[in-house]
């Protein structure tokens, strides 16, 4: 049985654990199985207008009208009192049959109910209650507030502007984990590891219907592939590629006595880690450039998608070498000439030059300068595997040099998976999919004498359960995307950044332009 269908049923059938409280309401408890004609009984049961049975038929809302309904419910047994209700909406299963079966709950029809006045307290609680929940379904299942933390989408996004993410874009997902502190992501406040969640209850995936599917270009918020797990100590950072670097360097260390898994058993034994949902992972926002079907290659920068050119966002940036004019020229002249063009960092690449990410029209009033002696786009040649500077091993996806001599610059063809669609597997290619087959799809993958096995049996082939995307930084090469850690899997799109309210420069005062006017208010490109 579907996810989808499984929720209908419950929503559907969920009126007849009160089967017993329309007896007593003088209603047939038949009524109570029977779909929609359930909730219009219960609704007159509760004593409320018909307008309330007509917002069932909207979706989200009906949620939220239904544990109202509870509420009414236990009222209509003279159950006041807070926590009483508190215990209604959490355990209706249990709390609707409850006052069905017991010989002491006697229901009160609507002409003898007791108005109760509220304390100025109750009311305060009830409203702010109310606020929480209102506000957290509109979170979860519509629309989200992010702030742009990193200068990988520079200039299209700006770090510290303020954004509104449309979870109806692409259609909102049931949370995996339901029982949450609210309106946090996946850490308590105030405590440094301490979850948020709990995962006595796990939902499995499901995407209601939304107003269309994910477009090449699109600007994207998913849940970061790469934060299934974590090092609590150094969250900004890839768990997998530091696990990579760590048995790298214990390789070279130990040499014939290394045994795989001794740089894994190292980082358990002196850091915090830990696991994470896919709904409590980080959530990151890139530009779609491939969607599943499509074949993307990168060339000297220049991505092309089924042999085309790729857009190119307006102001899109790239690392510039840059080289002024005689050695005289001070950090403090570069800093003051990187400001005129609106240039907020930059490296030192040597002695005497300098590496700035730079859109196009930076580059050429850059040029023009007298005083730069020359300026060159950064690249990383074609053939050339990209390692960091006192790194042991590739970042790049597959990270696979021995089979996919790849970097940031000069990438694949790589064709992107299809729900459906079919691939044939090797020892040579299985690097692109590995993590696909064993965990975003839940297989059971061994590699063993050259042979792939999946749940037991040898396989030649594989056909992918969903689709998958390929989404990259527009501030490209300062960007942490899909070439250093693959695929975005359909489960892990959580929607479209449509529009920014504020935009804020963490480098000034509220006095001093910290709000950038002319930033804020627009839709996102």
């Amino acid at each position: 049985m579907g996810v989808l269908t499984t929720l209908i049923l419950i929503f559907l059938f969920f009126p007849a654990f009160a089967y017993k409280i329309f007896e007593k309401a003088g209603v047939p408890n038949w009524m109570a199985f029977v779909p929609m004609l359930n909730y219009w009984e219960w609704n007159k049961i509760i004593d409320k207008p018909v307008w309330w049975f007509l917002i069932l038929f909207i979706p989200f809302i009906n949620i939220f009208v239904v544990f109202l309904m509870i509420v009414e419910t236990a009222k209509a047994f003279g159950k006041f009192n807070l926590l009483d209700q508190a215990v209604s909406v959490i355990f209706p299963f249990i709390y609707l049959p409850f006052l069905g079966f017991s010989k002491f709950e006697k229901y009160i029809t609507p002409d003898r109910r007791v108005v109760v006045k509220k304390t100025p307290t109750r009311e305060w609680v009830d409203a702010i209650i109310f606020a929480v929940v209102a506000a957290t379904i509109i979170r979860t299942f519509m629309l989200e507030a992010y702030t742009i933390p990193t200068s990988s989408m520079e200039k299209s996004l700006l770090v510290g502007d303020f954004l509104f993410v449309s979870k109806l874009s692409y259609g909102p997902k049931v949370p995996n984990t339901p029982i949450a502190f609210p309106f946090v992501h996946h850490t308590l406040p105030l405590t440094k590891f301490t979850k948020s969640y709990l995962e006595w209850i796990k939902l499995p995936y499901y995407r209601f219907p939304g107003f269309g599917d994910v477009n090449r270009y699109d600007a994207v918020v998913f849940n970061y592939p790469s934060g299934d797990t974590v090092i609590l100590e150094v969250q900004n950072q890839d768990y997998y590629q530091i696990l990579r670097e760590t048995e790298s360097k214990f390789q070279q260390q130990y040499g014939a006595q290394y045994q795989p898994g001794m740089g894994r058993k190292y980082l358990y034994d002196k850091y915090t880690i830990t696991a994470r949902p896919v709904d409590k992972r980080e959530n990151y926002i890139k530009r779609c450039m491939a969607l599943p079907g499509d074949t993307l290659l990168i060339v000297d920068k220049q991505v092309f998608i089924d042999g085309k050119k790729a857009f190119t966002p307006e102001n899109m940036q790239f690392n510039y070498i840059v080289t002024p004019e005689g050695r005289n020229f001070s950090q403090a002249e570069m800093t003051k000439l990187a400001e005129t063009i609106g240039v907020s960092e930059y490296w030192n690449y040597s002695s005497n030059t300098v590496l700035m990410p730079l859109s196009e029209k930076q580059a050429s009033i850059l040029k023009s300068n007298p005083r730069i002696s020359s300026i060159e786009k950064s690249l990383e040649p074609g053939g050339i595997n990209y390692i960091p500077m006192g790194g042991l091993s590739t970042p790049i996806f597959p990270h696979d040099p021995a089979h996919f001599n790849w970097n940031q610059d000069n990438f694949g063809p790589l064709l992107m998976p299809k729900a459906g669609a079919s691939i044939n597997i090797t020892p040579e290619n299985i690097a692109l999919y590995r993590k696909i087959i064993g965990v975003y799809e839940g297989n059971d993958l061994i590699e063993k004498d050259g042979k792939i096995i999946i749940n037991g049996s040898v396989a030649t082939s594989y056909t992918f359960k969903q689709d998958y995307y390929w989404l990259m930084g527009d501030n490209r090469d300062n960007s942490a995307d899909s070439r250093f850690w693959g695929f975005v899997p359909n489960d892990h799109i959580v929607g479209k950044a449509v529009f920014v309210w504020l935009s804020l420069d963490k480098d000034k005062g509220w006095f001093d332009g910290k709000i950038r006017w002319n930033k804020c208010l627009r839709t996102v490109k």
